[in-house]
């Protein structure tokens, strides 16, 4: 009894511990690469590309291929093996092997394997691309939610506030020294703020709920993130200047180089088009053989009369005849060969070249060639179009990371002036020098202060943490 009680509380020890797991943010982004459907849809693209690329080096193996047959004839059929027809019934086989190679094919079989290796670059890059947005969609909403906490924590501390001052109003009203119009004043701001911690409760379950969601966590109830620890860390990105940002961007984004794999795959596709134009050589070799289980005849020596006496002749002067002596044969039955006998008796080989010149096909081949040409072109474009975007990007993402580290600075200095103002307003209303309408109003802009200078320090994060991407930090090595 004493074993299945400890069994039992250890297991209960194991299920609290689990249900009071708080998700860091790496463990976040680690289990989205793992599980996230996007990226695992990205992976199956990439396997596919492999698959792709080894069968472009099969086509430089030789094709094998085997073929057997087994009938029953009844009737007048053609013997397979005599190839005399015969009215029976008879059982056939029959088996062969082909070898067949591709000795040249205008290079279509090269350029088609290293058309494979292009592919599966460009699948790679675009699994690391969605790795990459995956990872910063998880931050996003991962610094949603600690912002969220963190106005929450403020509301409530600053609740306490006001309930203190509740009960010095109050105390304050009974002795007279204050008309009760403070307290209720002082109560309708706890109202208000009361109305205020539920609104952000609400917002802290909600994004915790989007958070889960974006990482494929059903259990929305125990899911919770650790909300410490995270401050602003800057490893000198933002200080450098944004040429050297976007030179290294080009570099390193995904963006960029499947842009320009998609280039070289239209290279590989207009050669591969142009080499329809040239002929093909090919080889083959081949061997079958053949087997029936038919009776035969033959003629034979007849044992009892083994010879026969014929005139052949007359002698023209003497009108004597003229005998001879010929062999007396009669037809024998004879049975079929034993199978494996019939095998190497009836077996035949057949090898040589095979040549195709291409002469005139209805312009399909050169309306490959002009297609291809343009798609082509078309990537070109594209990959122009690619360097254009991503040096807007990275301009947006510099000059916002710059904006946002001034709105931080900027409400780190109003908070500073709010702090004083309120302790200043604190200090006149507890000896009664001011009323509690301007005392709450006071303390609402120091709320709403410090409500903004976390709004602002977690936008600054996540977009200094976006430029650091862009200078080709991995996504999974941000520091926060």
């Amino acid at each position: 009894m004493k074993k299945i009680v400890s069994i039992l509380v250890v297991l209960i020890t194991i299920t609290s511990q689990a249900q009071n797991k708080k998700w860091t943010l790496i463990e976040c982004v680690q289990y989205a690469l793992e599980n996230n459907i996007s990226v695992k849809q990205s992976e199956l693209d990439l396997e596919a590309a492999d698959i792709d690329r080894l069968t472009a080096i099969g086509s430089f193996l030789p094709s094998i291929n085997a073929s057997a047959g087994v009938s029953e004839n009844t009737g007048l059929s053609f013997n397979p093996v005599t190839n005399n027809a015969q009215t029976t019934t008879f059982l056939s086989a029959s088996g062969s092997i082909n070898v067949g190679y591709t000795l040249f094919d205008g290079l279509r079989n090269i350029r088609t394997v290293q058309r494979a290796e292009i592919s599966k670059l460009a699948s790679q890059y675009r699994l690391d691309k969605m790795k990459d947005d995956i990872s910063l969609f998880v931050a996003n909403g991962y610094l949603q939610v600690i912002l969220n906490k963190a106005n929450l924590e403020v509301l409530k501390s600053q609740n306490e506030v006001t309930k203190e001052q509740i009960q010095r109003t109050n105390d304050l009203v009974e002795a007279g020294s204050l008309p009760r119009g403070d307290l209720l004043e002082i109560q309708a701001t706890d109202a208000s703020e009361q109305q205020a911690i539920i609104n952000a409760e609400n917002s802290v379950r909600i994004s915790l709920i989007s958070l889960a969601q974006l990482l494929l966590i059903k259990d929305y109830e125990t899911f919770d993130i650790e909300d410490e620890g995270y401050d602003i860390v800057d490893v000198g990105i933002a200080d450098k200047d944004i040429s050297e940002i976007l030179s290294k961007a080009k570099e390193s984004r995904s963006e960029i180089k499947i842009a320009e794999q998609d280039v070289e795959l239209a290279k590989k596709d207009l050669q591969i088009a142009k080499g329809a134009t040239l002929p093909t050589l090919s080889a083959f070799f081949g061997y079958n053989t053949r087997y029936a289980n038919t009776t035969s005849f033959t003629q034979v020596a007849d044992p009892d009369n083994p010879t026969v006496t014929q005139q052949i002749g007359v002698v023209e002067a003497t009108g004597q005849s003229v005998v001879g002596e010929f062999p007396n044969t009669i037809l024998q039955e004879v049975n079929a060969d034993p199978f494996v006998d019939q095998l190497y008796q009836n077996d035949g080989i057949g090898y040589g070249l095979s040549l195709s010149i291409p002469i005139f096909n209805g312009f399909a081949i050169n309306g490959n060639i002009k297609r291809n040409k343009i798609n082509l072109e078309r990537s070109k474009f594209q990959l122009e179009q690619a360097e254009l975007d991503l040096e807007s990007t990275v301009y947006q993402a510099y000059v916002d990371a710059k904006g946002a580290l001034k709105s931080y600075e900027a409400a780190e200095s109003a908070l500073e002036s709010q702090q004083l103002a309120y302790n200043y307003a604190k200090e006149r209303y507890d000896v009664g020098l001011t009323n509690a309408f301007d005392f709450s109003q006071s303390k609402l802009r120091f709320d709403n202060a410090r409500i903004e200078l976390n709004r602002a320090k977690y936008d600054y994060i996540f977009k200094l943490k976006v430029l650091e991407l862009y200078f080709g930090i991995p996504a999974t090595e941000l520091k926060f």
